[in-house]
């Protein structure tokens, strides 16, 4: 126990009590992007809540503003074609219990992996797993494998944590309901990918959500196993970027020096078009390198 764990060091802690130490419970602290989706999330939840519950007939489903712009529901191919929604969708939710325990597993989630990534990296995989789920539910619409209809909801993204978690930190144990007991991450994660398959191999209700389950906890194991692979690959191109970035300055600065080499000998005024243009673009780089 360090100094800063002991009940005499907090601010609250009072000895003339005659108590022993006193238990008290703190949740963490959520990181600075996954507080920031949480809010998002909730702020929408609450908009939609108190300012559009009004509906509309769309594709013979009734919708609210917010679900007809913004969720994703391919009943044509124009609606399939809105792209915007792979990502806007994940802001919306069904009902109080829908995004809460969304949010609670992004709570309990999503700070070790951006802890483990960095943020911009964490938010870039959270909406390619959002996004996969909403992919793969508008293709199997389309082959007519599920019928259509509006999806709302992160949970593509959280079971793309999940997934990502059960890889990179094999230790964590999870609560599931009704389940009373600890379960490894890894055994849930196998256990939930078998479970939404079944469902929507027999089109179970929500056949729907739980392929965009299914396909965040795939896309979410594909990112974590190709990590590796992508970063030698984004190695290579910067490597072969900056190879022909060498190349060009070279030859650069061996047409400058024959340039300056006229300049000085017969000057300016016998320059071509092409020399002007290249002792132009030559005095550009050179302003730049000294602004920086």
């Amino acid at each position: 126990m360090g100094l800063y764990d002991r009940d005499y060091t907090q601010s609250d802690y009072d000895g003339r009590r005659g108590y022993g130490p006193q238990m008290r419970i703190r949740l963490p602290r959520p990181s600075t992007v996954v507080g920031w989706l949480m809010a998002i999330n909730f702020a929408v939840f609450l908009i939609g809540a108190f300012f559009f519950q009004a509906t509309r007939d769309v594709g013979g489903m009734r919708l609210t503003f917010l679900e007809q712009w913004f969720c994703i529901y391919p009943y044509s191919v124009g609606s399939a074609l809105q792209i915007w929604r792979l990502i806007t969708y994940q802001f919306l939710h069904g009902n109080f219990f829908h995004i809460l325990i969304n949010m609670l597993w992004l709570y309990f989630l999503g700070p070790t992996l951006e802890r483990h990534w960095g943020g911009k990296k964490f938010l870039q995989f959270y909406f390619i797993c959002g996004a996969a789920g909403g992919i793969f539910y508008t293709v199997l619409v389309a082959v007519g494998i599920l019928g259509a209809g509006p999806m709302v909801g992160a949970s593509g993204a959280i079971l793309g944590l999940f997934a990502a978690c059960a890889i990179l930190f094999p230790r964590f144990n999870v609560f599931l309901i009704p389940f009373p007991v600890a379960i490894p991450i890894r055994v849930a994660a196998i256990g939930g990918i078998v479970i939404y398959l079944w469902f929507v191999v027999t089109r179970a209700d929500n056949a729907g959500g739980h392929a965009a389950h299914l396909a965040g906890m795939v896309a979410g194991a594909v990112y974590v196993f190709s990590e590796s692979w992508r970063s030698r690959f984004q190695s290579g191109i910067k490597h072969r970027f900056g190879e022909k970035k060498k190349i060009s300055r070279h030859s650069l600065q061996v047409d400058l020096d024959d340039i300056l080499d006229k300049v000085h000998r017969n000057g300016v005024h016998s320059l071509t078009r092409r020399e002007k243009r290249v002792l132009r673009q030559a005095t550009e780089l050179e302003r730049k390198r000294n602004k920086l």
